[in-house]
């Protein structure tokens, strides 16, 4: 099987073309390759297919086996792959995931694609759809016991769930201890990702992320733009939000008018490589 290892702000993926490539057993196969001392190493697996409502189809899976409905920086680096791989010469692109059909904007630097703008669709804050357990129909500030500590969580769905927090410094809060107690809370019936949020001022928020299935990632396209919304829902910030991940910066804008979150951010090509998957599978 031949793959691409790419990286959207650190948030690594094997990447998988399934117009060349036939995957049969993708959730062993991502779960084993996954592993960062006997595997490739990543946070997960990614296969660009062909579809039949867009120009392309991702289907991914977390590193623990599991198949995820959406990744905002998988999204962008299947933009630079199948523009840099000659499988499109399209500048805008749509993309079928199991979150909907998402618009990709790309701009090229020396006939590559340098970074990606993503029409991330409207965030979705009906508790049922996310879906949580909750008594109302918005989950905004709304409490949640913790290892016996009370915090507040807003909770959006950006095609995956989302739980985002804000804390007073990311740096200093336990999330490998706490995160897998967020993630595997009985409000969430399909567990949650949670996202850890520090406000650096009207514009600017700092960001730690524990994803389902995946444990703390250095960043998480879907999360960024569930906390910049979590921001506005709160009115710590306006609009225009820049989030800051352990693995860089993403651009996060708000259009009231349409109801729809944009988001903008590098792509990276690390390898291309070939592993015999009999092995593994």
């Amino acid at each position: 099987m031949k793959f691409t290892k790419m990286h959207g702000c650190g948030n690594d993926y094997i990447y998988v073309n399934c117009f060349n490539e036939i995957i049969d057993k993708p959730e062993v196969l991502s779960k084993a390759l996954s592993d960062r001392h006997f595997g490739i190493g990543s946070d997960g697996m990614i296969l660009i297919c062909p579809s039949d409502i867009a120009d392309f189809r991702m289907r991914m899976y977390n590193n623990d086996g599991s198949e995820g409905k959406m990744c905002g920086n998988g999204v962008r680096c299947i933009a630079k792959y199948v523009y840099d791989y000659s499988l499109t010469n399209k500048t805008r692109i749509s993309l079928e995931t199991e979150g909907g059909i998402k618009y990709l904007d790309l701009k090229i630097v020396d006939g590559q694609v340098d970074s990606v703008k993503v029409d991330m669709g409207e965030p979705i804050l009906e508790a049922s759809l996310i879906p949580v357990e909750y008594n109302h129909n918005h989950v905004i500030d709304a409490p949640i016991m913790i290892n016996g500590t009370e915090y507040q969580i807003t909770c959006i769905s950006m095609g995956n769930p989302h739980a985002i927090v804000f804390v007073p410094d990311t740096a200093a809060f336990d999330l490998e201890r706490l995160g897998p107690l967020f993630e595997n809370h009985p409000m969430f019936p399909d567990r949650i990702n949670t996202e850890f949020v520090e406000l650096i001022d009207e514009h600017t928020v700092r960001m730690r992320v524990w994803e389902r299935g995946s444990g703390e990632t250095l960043a998480c396209g879907t999360g960024a733009c569930a906390s910049a919304m979590a921001c506005i829902l709160n009115g710590k910030t306006g609009t225009q939000v820049q989030v800051k991940l352990l693995g860089g910066d993403l651009d996060i804008s708000y259009d009231e008018a349409s109801n729809h979150i944009f988001m903008s951010g590098p792509a990276t090509t690390v390898f291309d490589g070939e592993i015999d998957i009999k092995q593994w599978i």
